[in-house]
């Protein structure tokens, strides 16, 4: 069976990083049709604007996408083309799988659990104004209908991985109002899933419980901002943004991308670490039922990652994008 997938190459490292996972998805014999369009500041100059709505179609048409990082401004210009992505195609969930590797230099060992984000409102929906000249406000908005869909996702993805514990994280003790109302769409959710155990966790205890004892938990529910933060929080415990893939998931729509940014400093330098985006293939792969070749890759990854000579440069190794790259596709060949 053929697959039409569109491709974002991305900003900065995103091309080399893109490039390294296209070639090892390819080596596994799954067939794909990469639609390559362009978005980011490649497209600003010429179309102006980082996402031109070719982009959106052939997200739409395709039903799949896998995207490199798009660099958003600080402060000014285009607010941010992820937000806008997920916004235009409804990718309610972001899902952050943590795993820990052998081999590589972590603050814990045996990490894996996943953190499901609501990723279409709380303070990323972008309402705000100023008031005044001194003044700007931010407002917070949480639905039932956004709150109960997150939440059941969260459930039935715990249900489908045989795993035991679904940890709802909010601040509901201070946003009585919004974080109340998230939580409250929980326990009614819980209530459906008997065999599954539920807790709550206020968010800044979560912080310091996922530091000391990352081991605990299996799946994570969180409104949008405290699952942003604590998704990159969750990254430091196992090594990186580098090691940390990302999906975002809609009804019929999923895009997956790796977590980390642009990185133009070391652009065109062969030092970027692929990982984070061949382990987000990796997931899309499984969405798309191929799990024989996600497994493959998985295998092949944990393997080059146990000699230390066979990383790249930021896990301590010696190799470079291109080199880790054929190290990796070696492996699933062996």
């Amino acid at each position: 069976m053929a697959y039409n997938i569109t491709l974002i190459l991305g900003d900065g490292i995103g091309p080399e990083v893109m490039t390294s996972t296209r070639k090892i998805i390819d080596a596994t014999g799954v067939d794909i049709n990469w639609e390559i369009v362009e978005a980011g500041a490649t497209t600003v100059e010429a179309q102006g604007t980082p996402l031109p709505e070719l982009v959106l179609n052939s997200m739409r048409n395709n039903k799949v996408a896998l995207k490199g990082p798009i660099t958003t401004p600080i402060g000014e210009g285009f607010k941010s083309v992820n937000v806008k992505i997920r916004q235009e195609l409804n990718l309610f969930a972001n899902i952050r799988p943590i795993n820990s590797y052998d081999g590589i230099n972590s603050i814990h060992k045996d990490v894996d659990f996943i953190i499901v984000r609501e990723n279409t409102e709380d303070l990323y929906s972008g309402t705000e104004h100023m008031v005044g000249e001194d003044a700007a406000e931010s407002i917070k908005i949480i639905t039932r209908k956004a709150s109960e869909r997150i939440c059941r996702y969260a459930f039935e993805l715990c249900k489908t991985q045989r795993r035991k514990k679904v940890t709802l994280v909010h601040k509901a003790n201070i946003m009585k109002l919004s974080d109340g109302l998230f939580l409250e769409c929980g326990r009614k959710i819980a209530k459906e899933y008997k065999d599954i155990e539920f807790e709550e966790i206020i968010v800044d205890a979560m912080a310091m419980k996922l530091v000391q004892s990352p081991q605990h938990y299996d799946v994570i529910v969180a409104p949008n901002l405290y699952g942003d933060i604590l998704s990159d929080l969750s990254a430091g415990l196992i090594g990186g943004l580098g090691l940390a893939p990302g999906a975002n998931i809609g009804e019929d729509i999923a895009v997956f991308e790796p977590v980390h940014g642009s990185a133009p400093d070391i652009t065109g330098k062969n030092l970027a670490n692929p990982t984070s985006a061949i382990l987000s293939g990796v997931m899309m792969l499984k969405y798309i039922g191929e799990s024989q070749a996600a497994k493959k890759i998985e295998e092949a990854l944990s393997n080059t990652f146990k000699d230390k000579h066979n990383r790249t440069v930021d896990l301590g190794g010696k190799l470079g994008t291109r080199e880790f790259t054929m190290k990796v596709i070696e492996n699933m060949q062996e």
